[in-house]
């Protein structure tokens, strides 16, 4: 949780939400059996694989993996921050947000008003600014784009803004906090003048920023807002809102370094363009990126600069590559830019070079290997130390694996790697190749749990699991602890549930067993529950007969125990038959 929102309200508010009526507005739903299925909103798919649960309040696409609650699919198909996505779903459910802890100041709705207004009045300042328009044109942009972009042009005076819009004092410290103002000896005057606009906008769509090209040499080329209570330059991106408008999930997304390259591009027929707002790529943009599509092509110049700032990209996507995502890099030749390659080569061979640019794999070897002696033991020793500590950021999983094997294989050198914990750790993979968890008795019992958590009524003498065996029952400390969470909401659904453990360790791993295909009919799904909580049982038994027998206990805690054991392997027995 963001420490923001109590997690009652949390709770609340996904128990007074419809999945189905919310994923319905958006994407064509039809019943299957209990479930609801459509082809999947984030992949492209001509046999639905994606599946609506009522009972669970829960999503899930066996295609692509994409699963989550209410919230989840608010940012994952809107492409909506957490608290965004939270406060979308209230207003539906006629909920207001409350707010614990630390709290944010609450931002003035006038700020956005006032921002929209400036985007206004830069777009009808450019009809009457013919150098404006001829600066445009000059650079071969249509007037169907400046439109579609909302491309605008901030007259030369200091006031214009001010004159137009800071009628009193109120409107004066909506332009301020919306960072259009700047301060000087004689008191407040526009921060953009004699530019080229190009509004910002969230998620939503509402403007938040702009970015100014100048049209002389007086000042810097690029001017973009300072931050402010809405916009946090390392936390957006130029162009997202157009790309991810005309279609929930892209293919791929381009992230290049300049306002005037996403137009462009647009222009020629690649929607699917962003850029970074004259900051180095972070980590929070990345996750912006990867909700949009699974392939980021970061598309920056070969000369140095353009190749550091591949490199800080490459850093900000390593520890968000998680299974099915995957970044590449194009270098374009010296002196070309995205704008003036695909002028000068057409869309068609700008399209091969995205189709061929490097996967992130290569440049990373490639980046060590020039740095580095592979001839000599000494480089290969420095090949290693320096490449490894990155690999360490990869999340768990084949990419991961392949990486060590590709740095093994080219320094002549066997590495002691991180083992996976094994309470998450996958063990064979499905007809698609994927990962997939082994069943084991602890993992079906937490599946149903995670699944039904009203399951945990049924639950007998859970306190025999505070013994010293179950230490050496892998993952048993995480069961507990979900017995005890089941214990205090028996009644919510599987949403809630993966909500109210967001940030937890635990977390993926309960989203993967919240997808398990369990038995259908309640009578079976109660008997295999009812059947993994004994074997687990089964288990600890034994483990405490073999101390016992070790450390020579009394004779009749030992016959008990075996007596225990021998009950319970009969009651197993018994279910079989």
């Amino acid at each position: 949780m963001s420490g923001l929102i109590p997690d009652s309200f949390i709770e609340e508010l996904l128990a007074r939400s419809d999945i189905v009526e919310l994923i319905e507005r958006r994407v064509p739903l039809k019943r299957s059996g209990s479930e609801f299925q459509a082809c999947c909103p984030f992949h492209d798919e001509k046999t639905p694989s994606f599946t609506v649960s009522p009972r669970k309040q829960f999503y899930h696409c066996f295609g692509c993996g994409a699963h989550g609650s209410a919230i989840g699919f608010l940012m994952q198909y809107e492409g909506l921050e957490f608290l965004d996505a939270v406060e979308d779903l209230a207003r539906t459910a006629g909920l207001e947000v409350p707010r614990t802890g630390k709290q944010q100041p609450r931002i003035d709705t006038g700020v956005y008003d006032i921002l929209q207004s400036c985007s206004k009045f830069y777009v009808e300042q450019l009809r009457h600014h013919p150098e404006a328009v001829e600066y445009l044109k000059g650079r071969g942009l249509s007037g169907e784009i400046c439109r579609d972009f909302e491309i605008g042009f901030a007259p030369a005076g200091w006031d214009g803004v001010i004159k137009q819009l800071g009628t009193d004092n109120h409107h004066l410290d909506l332009l301020k906090q919306a960072g259009m103002l700047s301060e000087g000896n004689s008191g407040q005057y526009d921060k953009f003048r004699n530019r080229i606009m190009f509004p910002i906008h969230d998620r939503r769509g509402r403007v938040i920023a702009f970015g100014g090209r100048a049209l002389s040499d007086d000042g810097p080329k690029y001017l973009n807002s300072p931050e402010t209570a809405l916009y946090h330059k390392g936390r957006e991106l130029y162009g997202l809102y157009l790309a991810r408008k005309r279609t929930s999930r892209l293919d791929n997304i381009i992230v290049v370094e300049g306002y005037m390259d996403v137009v462009a591009l647009a222009q020629f027929g690649f929607k699917n363009v962003v850029a970074t707002s004259g900051t180095a790529t972070t980590d929070s943009q990345v996750e912006l990126l990867f909700r949009a599509a699974d392939t980021i092509v970061y598309c920056f110049d070969g000369d140095k600069a353009g190749r550091k700032a591949a490199w800080r990209a490459l850093e900000a996507t390593l520890p968000k590559l998680k299974e099915g995502l995957q970044a590449k890099f194009l270098f374009l030749p010296d002196g070309e830019d995205p704008d003036s390659m695909v002028r000068k080569h057409g869309e068609t061979a700008f399209a091969q070079q995205i189709e061929g640019a490097s996967p992130l794999s290569e440049f990373f070897f490639d980046h060590f290997t020039a740095m580095t002696d592979l001839g000599s033991l000494d480089g290969r020793a420095k090949f290693v130390e320096q490449a490894r500590p990155y690999l360490e950021a990869l999340p768990a999983g084949g990419f991961r694996d392949m990486m060590y094997s590709q740095l093994e294989s080219r320094s002549f050198h066997k590495l002691n790697r991180h083992v996976q914990s094994p309470v998450i750790a996958s063990a064979t993979s499905d007809e698609r190749g994927k990962p997939i968890q082994t069943r084991t008795p602890l993992r079906v019992l937490m599946a149903h749990l995670v699944q039904n958590p009203s399951l945990v009524k049924q639950l007998e003498n859970v306190n025999e699991f505070n013994g010293p065996g179950n230490a050496e029952i892998q993952g048993i400390e995480i069961f507990r602890e979900l017995v005890d969470f089941c214990n205090q909401r028996p009644n919510i659904t599987t949403a809630q549930l993966i909500e109210l453990w967001h940030g937890h360790p635990a977390m993926p791993h309960l989203e993967k067993l919240a997808v398990w295909h369990l038995p259908g009919d309640e009578d079976k799904q109660l008997q295999e529950f009812t059947d993994a909580a004994n074997r687990i049982r089964l288990s600890w038994v034994e483990i405490l007969l073999s101390r016992i027998s070790n450390i020579m206990l009394q004779r009749e805690e030992y016959r008990a125990l075996q007596d225990r054991q021998l009950a319970l392997k009969k009651q197993l027995e018994g279910k079989q038959d």
